[in-house]
């Protein structure tokens, strides 16, 4: 792994200081809020954002419009490059196939909800405006 501090088994991390350094927020103070509002779950359960974390222990964390489940693999207290940081946790296969599933419904609802191209143009406001008077 090199000489960055992932190595260091034994140093104690906090909880938004990690989810940052792992790169799942892009600041501090939104991984902190984030723990704080209970959108991050840690073992499961709500937490706070100075909980030490430690290697094994699972994590739930809000992705987009899905929820990620992760295993801590490694520990940092320091923002590392994309790829390194990768490397401090696993995401269950669990967690990936019902993002998966989650991603497909979502392609499939809005492919029975279509949107027009563009805004209407003065004729079909008028006839809008008609419609709706009716």
């Amino acid at each position: 792994m090199g000489q960055h501090e992932t190595d260091n088994t034994s140093q104690k991390v906090r909880l938004d200081k990690w989810l940052w350094a792992a790169r799942f927020f892009k600041t501090r103070a939104l991984a902190r809020d984030m723990v704080q509002s209970g959108k991050v779950h840690y073992n499961g359960q709500r937490s706070k954002p100075g909980k030490v974390v430690e290697i094994g222990a699972m994590v739930k964390v809000p992705a987009g419009w899905d929820t990620k489940e992760v295993e801590i693999l490694g520990l940092s207290e320091k923002r590392l490059s994309a790829s390194l940081a990768q490397e401090l946790y696993t995401e269950t296969p669990e967690s990936v196939a019902k993002r998966e599933d989650n991603q497909a419904a979502r392609k499939l609802q809005t492919f029975h909800s279509p949107r027009p191209e563009g805004r209407p143009d003065k004729k079909q406001r008028r006839e809008i405006i008609k419609f709706k008077h009716q």
